[in-house]
């Protein structure tokens, strides 16, 4: 059984029977930023049931879209070629339809699954790095271990040393992942709190790579009543 397309002889609309469908251009995304296990995409994508997931990397496949290679989905070129389409969606999205976030967009264990790949430990001593990141307003506690440059996520302590706590409120830490609030201002005013060493805490501005949406954000205006206090 195929989706019916749009019935009309026009490259869009050929393009849109491909991607048009709902949860689609999210999982290429995901692909684009460099997941390819089918359990990895489903974690960051926790809306999606893993049926419909498995449905749509099948169509990408008969398209043409992803390679399936042993456990792992591989963009083909013509995957690869999605890429500068759906960022610049996201360029428009932060431009136009991207302000505060809604409550119901706040996960905090996506959050932490999508922050894990993108943090950058080349500057700290040894082949383990250990963050714990605690929100303020949520009970639940996260762990980000980066074991010989291979990171993952922990919902359970591990139970090595932790070398940088990072304390935020979920909105906040979001809104820092996305670019609408720096990492500088977050911490001015108290929304971003780093705790450790200070030979760690210092470098953990450019440790936390941000999200590959970050450059395209709308910052948020400096709150100079909030920097002041």
């Amino acid at each position: 059984m195929t989706t019916p397309g749009y019935g009309q002889y026009c490259p869009i609309s050929r393009a849109l029977d491909v991607l048009g469908e709902r949860w689609s251009l999210l999982i290429l995304r995901d692909l684009l930023v460099g997941s390819t296990r089918f359990n990895d995409l489903a974690r960051g994508l926790p809306g999606l049931s893993r049926s419909l997931l498995a449905k749509r990397l099948r169509q990408f496949e008969r398209a043409g879209l992803v390679d399936k290679v042993g456990s792992d989905y591989l963009l083909t070129e013509a995957g690869l070629e999605l890429k500068p389409i759906l960022f610049g969606l996201g360029e428009w999205g932060s431009r136009w339809t991207f302000g505060d976030p809604r409550p119901a967009e706040l996960d905090p264990a996506v959050l932490v699954w999508w922050m894990h790949t993108r943090m950058d430990t080349s500057a700290f001593p040894g082949r383990r790095q250990v963050f714990a990141v605690r929100f303020a307003d949520v009970a639940h506690r996260f762990w980000i271990v980066i074991e010989a440059g291979t990171p993952s996520v922990c919902d359970a302590d591990p139970g090595y040393p932790v070398d940088v706590i990072i304390t935020s409120d979920v909105a906040s830490l979001y809104q820092v992942w996305l670019g609408r609030l720096s990492a500088a201002q977050a911490i001015r005013t108290g929304r971003l709190l780093f705790t450790g060493p200070t030979a760690l805490t210092r470098r953990m501005p450019s440790v936390l790579q941000l999200s590959p949406m970050a450059p395209y954000a709308e910052p948020q205006p400096v709150d100079f009543a909030s920097r002041a206090s």
